[in-house]
């Protein structure tokens, strides 16, 4: 198990989770379902936070206790400080909570549904209106702010959730999957938007996330869960830095047996960490550019047709590899 993550100085975590342990019934005899089985991380404050993992892995259940919508079973978690099961009106005044399903009223228009929002969380009009006006600007909704969120694009929609979670300024912000449904081109107008509010709000921002992209583009620090537990935590970089060597992908070609594939690339010295996803068979090389010509050598011997062949420097679909034993793509079908 990977050890709990520290801070990288001598501070008080912005989000703090220790020990977390959470069940659910499993159905009529069946076991209960354990969903976190010990998840412990600290964030720093003013740093987006990455959970990265399939569905099912605990993410949106550890989400769901530190904005006080869950209770563990066991351990205990603070945000901004406060202890959320001591205290849990007094952080949900300190956080804002963009869930993965929208949450604005598509009956009324994104000014209406923003107003509201800051109404609720205590503002004066006058107030929610101004900050409105600013969040509107800000995620280029401007145009828009008169129309019921209805004719909203998914993008759209998208932005004004995650303004409607900013309409107060709240210390930390919890963004559950924030782009899940999107299309490519609306994912990446959001991560743009979300690297802006991140340094112009300077806030905590607690990301959940299956996107590899998202969470290399967006976090400073991330931990990695898998079967409600932390198995690796870091910033990107330090976790993918962690893996010496490069990457080597091969495809097959045609109806080519797996089996013959893997005993020719046994042959070859210095490939390791092999595993087969489809017709790819994935692994690691001290070196990979020498390590290729020999692996191709060997499958070309073996009379085994190979469609392409690549070598890549470790991502975190790697790091993800590493620590889990399978690919996040594989995770999310398991999971599915």
């Amino acid at each position: 198990m990977a050890q709990p993550y520290s801070l990288p100085f001598d501070s008080a975590p912005a989000l703090e989770a220790n020990d977390l342990v959470k069940t659910y019934p499993g159905g009529r005899g069946k076991p209960r379902i354990r969903a976190l089985d010990g998840v412990s991380f600290a964030v720093e404050s003013g740093t987006i936070f990455g959970l990265l993992g399939p569905n099912g892995a605990g993410k949106s259940t550890s989400i769901k206790i530190l904005s006080t919508l869950s209770r563990a079973d066991s351990g205990s978690a603070t945000v901004a400080g406060i202890d959320v099961a001591r205290h849990p009106d007094r952080v949900r005044k300190a956080i804002g909570f963009v869930a993965q399903k929208q949450v604005s009223d598509p009956m009324d228009t994104g000014r209406e549904n923003l107003v509201l929002a800051g109404r609720l969380q205590g503002m004066t009009a006058q107030d929610a209106r101004a900050r409105a006006v600013e969040l509107l600007k800000r995620f280029s909704l401007t145009e828009a702010a008169h129309r019921q969120v209805k004719t909203y694009s998914g993008g759209m929609a998208r932005k004004l959730d995650v303004a409607i979670g900013l309409m107060h300024r709240p210390q930390v912000l919890f963004l559950d999957e924030p782009t899940t449904g999107l299309d490519p081109e609306a994912r990446s107008e959001m991560w743009t938007e979300l690297e802006a509010m991140a340094r112009m709000e300077q806030m905590t921002v607690l990301l959940t996330t299956h996107y590899l992209e998202e969470a290399d583009r967006l976090a400073s620090r991330l931990a990695i869960v898998d079967h409600g537990r932390v198995v690796a935590s870091g910033s990107p970089e330090q976790l993918k830095d962690g893996l010496h060597g490069d990457a080597v992908f091969v495809e097959l070609a045609g109806e080519t047996d797996i089996a013959d594939a893997l005993r020719a690339i046994s042959t070859v010295v210095g490939v390791s960490e092999v595993i087969v996803d489809g017709r790819t068979i994935r692994g690691r090389a001290t070196v990979g550019s020498i390590a290729l010509p020999q692996l191709l050598g060997a499958l070309d011997e073996a009379a085994v047709p190979v469609a392409s062949a690549t070598v890549a420097r470790p991502s975190l679909d790697d790091v993800y590899l590493r620590h889990t034993g399978h690919t996040l793509s594989a995770s999310k079908e398991n999971a599915a």
